[in-house]
């Protein structure tokens, strides 16, 4: 009976204890989560899918063998509408050689509402900061506002959007890595880092802050997956702020430069040149006839501020630099020969990448093949981007094969052909005419200039 009965008495203390139920979060948690929730209906809206559908510069093999000038793709991506008339930004290599784009808009309601897919114009492009600006025929559209990438900080929590893989509005939480990444020495850009997770088909997508503001455009990522591993990169706002901008203006990007080399300072050259200090940054090289030249800077002189912003190594001067506008004015405070010097010089205009021509072109109606390049007649939109030509009329190579079909000296992209054999090179057709004529072992001359050189170029035919 005892036994009995201390077996009820046990089963019924069991019966009596309360079962734990689950625990509502904590109230911080709660707010914490709503915020990405509200966040997340807010940036939404504004981000957009990129279907391109074009030709782009074709990849060698691994023998360097190219068959193709240019290749046909379709590329998909994402993008950011910053003005509500239909003014999208997203990266260069979403659109590049596209002859079609679509974007794809997010419903107000992604479950009762259909989404719209609408034909954009490209405004223009940047290949150097890999960025272009389209636009589609809507108004009223949401935005996201731009903010201030310099306001950024080493572990602030950011959220990335975008169209990874295809899945459509798509959003994740990291937080900022680095604020200033720079991927290659030799390269003035500089990028945000962080661990939001970032995929294929991000790029394009903007990287937010907490108040829902654009502070970069998703660009690339390192990856030995092929997926996400921590490492995706942002164009910073401040630098697609100047694009945009200008993009938006005049259709293309004007960069300027003061006509300076800098070094960053070394333990080895602070004692080889008698430098006041083993850091900073170094002239070491000048245009002869640049602006720098001009305004009295000197080799060897040590520059302390850009602007009256310190700077640390050659890098950070470089990228400064970059983000000049053409009506600016640079202050640098120097130091030569032990003492403080200020010099001012006026930002100017360079030479844009040859290589822009290549957006221009398509195979059907640009392709010399014999020679193995593009080529694009010359118009004054075009003679507006090139340094003043001798001539009105030729031929501007836009790229060219990298297994050339001749034998002899090779074309440069913004080579501008002139005559063949002493015939004017005035059209695409006469061009190919002529060497359609031709036969395998003639010889052909053509007159180019190159860099402002008037050149003669002989070529065998294969």
């Amino acid at each position: 009976m005892k036994r009995i009965r201390l077996a009820a008495l046990f089963s019924a203390t069991i019966l009596a204890v309360p079962r734990a139920l689950p625990q509502a979060p904590p109230p911080a948690l709660r707010e914490l989560s709503s915020s990405f929730e509200n966040l997340a209906a807010q940036v939404r809206p504004a981000v957009v899918q990129i279907f391109s559908t074009g030709y782009a510069p074709a990849e060698e093999s691994d023998s360097g063998a190219n068959t193709a000038l240019l290749t046909r793709q379709t590329s998909t991506g994402s993008g950011v509408v910053l003005d509500s008339n239909g003014y999208i930004v997203t990266n260069n290599h979403v659109v590049q050689g596209a002859r079609k784009i679509e974007v794809k808009l997010p419903a107000s309601n992604p479950v009762h509402a259909p989404e719209m897919t609408v034909t954009a114009k490209l405004v223009g492009v940047d290949r150097e900061s890999d960025l272009a600006v389209i636009k589609i025929d809507r108004t009223g559209l949401p935005t996201l506002a731009l903010g201030d990438s310099n306001q950024l900080r080493q572990g602030q929590l950011v959220m990335a959007f975008g169209n990874p893989l295809g899945l459509e509005g798509s959003a994740s939480l990291g937080i900022v890595s680095s604020t200033g990444r720079q991927i290659k020495t030799d390269d003035p850009r500089m990028f945000i880092q962080t661990d939001a997770p970032i995929n294929p088909g991000n790029s394009g997508g903007p990287l937010v802050d907490m108040e829902g503001k654009l502070m970069g455009i998703n660009t690339f990522i390192f990856t030995q997956s092929g997926g996400s591993e921590g490492l995706g990169f942002a164009i910073p706002s401040r630098t697609v702020r100047t694009v945009y901008d200008q993009i938006r203006k005049e259709g293309h990007v004007h960069r300027g430069h003061i006509g300076v080399s800098v070094q960053s300072v070394t333990p080895m050259l602070a004692k080889g040149l008698s430098l006041p200090q083993d850091w900073g940054v170094v002239v070491s090289d000048m245009e002869p006839d640049g602006p720098a030249k001009d305004s009295g800077l000197k080799i060897g002189d040590l520059i302390k501020s850009l602007n009256g912003r310190e700077m640390e190594n050659a890098s950070e001067f470089e990228n400064a630099v970059f983000r000049l506008g053409l009506d600016q004015t640079v202050d640098l405070a120097v130091i030569r020969e032990g003492k403080a010097v200020q010099v001012s010089v006026p930002v100017q205009e360079r030479k844009d990448d040859a290589q822009r021509f290549a957006d221009m072109v398509n195979p059907e109606d640009n392709l010399v093949e014999k020679l193995g390049i593009l080529v694009i007649e010359l118009n004054d939109e075009l003679a507006e981007k090139l340094p003043e030509l001798r001539h009105d009329f030729g031929l501007v190579v836009a790229a060219r094969s990298s297994a050339a079909p001749y034998s002899g000296p090779a074309f440069e992209p913004g080579d501008v052909i002139y005559e063949i054999n002493r015939v004017p090179a005035v059209s695409v057709k006469l061009l190919r005419d002529t060497l359609d004529h031709m036969k395998p072992g003639d010889s052909a001359v053509l007159q180019i200039e190159r860099d402002g050189r008037l050149m003669f170029m002989p070529i065998e035919l294969e």
